[in-house]
């Protein structure tokens, strides 16, 4: 059973391709947009469900007058050599997510239009103004390092007494770090911080974490630690780690608790973007937009597995409660 409520918690150097603003060009034109997706696996379908609704809002659809040439990194390393290859195919738009996938693009292209939907642009040093970007980047702003500290202080609502906190962080998103250690003072919270770049890093994180007697986990926004929300969720069970993610997914499918914008909603409002470069906008004229819409998801099931009484002021703030 889901329980709907309202959360009122407050918060380059590469081939030249063509022009930052995509000449208006006649009817029948197939646009490509190429995503760049830095996970280790392709994004998921609710991503590319939530992507195509918003092309759609824009006026285009799939297969009619855009094409999505979708590529994914297996390795961070091989994120330049992608989006290289999309510059020289000469896509029309190259839509990237997280820090380091817009940044690859930067480097490939001085001149295709990026839209990115990143964790920190002016941290990550992918614009110096969010109101005028300026050059051939723009997109949503997703707030994670704010954002990320918020949910630290949920869970201590949650765990009155918690001291340990075990942190996944993926190093090529590191604006989320200092925010939270600034939050972890407050608080009087100490951090483990396990630097996560592959799946092969989880098993030892969760052990380590174990040894040093955490008693909690924050997972930090990224493609990669999204992409490997399986595996992160059902080592938290085993080891009984109440976690809290970004995304309302993660909660939704066995995680303790998520805060963070509508998953859905960033990627439609990314793909909106990206309407308006194909229309004929200059990325550098078009300001960083934000989330307009966050949830806060608490799963009952999980705690009642760890043994959790979530309190009733969490419960009524909540979006969803999920029995």
């Amino acid at each position: 059973m889901i329980e709907r409520r309202t959360f009122l918690c407050g918060l380059t150097l590469g081939p030249l391709a063509m022009p930052l603003m995509v000449e208006a060009q006649p009817a029948g034109t197939m646009y490509r947009v190429g995503l760049l997706w830095p996970g280790g696996a392709p994004p998921s379908p609710l991503r590319m469900e939530a992507l195509r609704k918003g092309l759609l809002d824009a006026g285009y659809v799939e297969g009619q007058n855009v094409a999505i040439d979708v590529r994914h990194a297996e390795k961070a390393e091989r994120l330049y050599e992608l989006a290289a290859q999309m510059a020289r195919s000469k896509v029309s738009v190259i839509v990237s997510f997280g820090d380091l996938g817009p940044k690859m693009a930067q480097k490939a292209t001085k001149t295709i239009p990026i839209v990115a939907a990143t964790d920190d642009f002016i941290g990550a040093g992918l614009v110096t103004s969010l109101g005028r970007p300026e050059g051939n980047t723009t997109g949503v702003n997703i707030l994670s390092p704010e954002l990320s500290a918020k949910r630290l202080s949920l869970l201590k609502e949650i765990l009155p007494k918690l001291s340990r906190v075990a942190v996944l962080w993926d190093p090529v998103n590191p604006s989320q770090l200092i925010a939270t250690q600034n939050a972890a003072k407050s608080l009087a919270v100490k951090l483990q911080v396990f630097e996560i770049r592959s799946r092969d890093d989880l098993a030892g994180a969760f052990q380590a974490a174990r040894k040093g007697r955490a008693e909690s986990l924050n997972v930090f926004a990224s493609p990669l630690l999204s992409s490997l929300q399986r595996s992160i969720r059902d080592l938290a069970a085993s080891h009984r780690l109440p976690a809290i993610y970004q995304w309302r997914e993660h909660a939704e499918e066995g995680g303790l608790v998520s805060y963070g914008p509508s998953l859905a909603e960033v990627w439609r409002q990314t793909a909106v973007v990206t309407g308006k470069i194909l229309k004929g906008a200059k990325p550098g004229d078009l300001p960083i937009e934000q989330p307009t819409k966050f949830e806060f998801v608490i799963n009952l099931k999980t705690a009642k597995a760890l043994g959790l009484t979530i309190p009733p002021s969490l419960l009524s703030r909540a979006d969803e409660v999920i029995q």
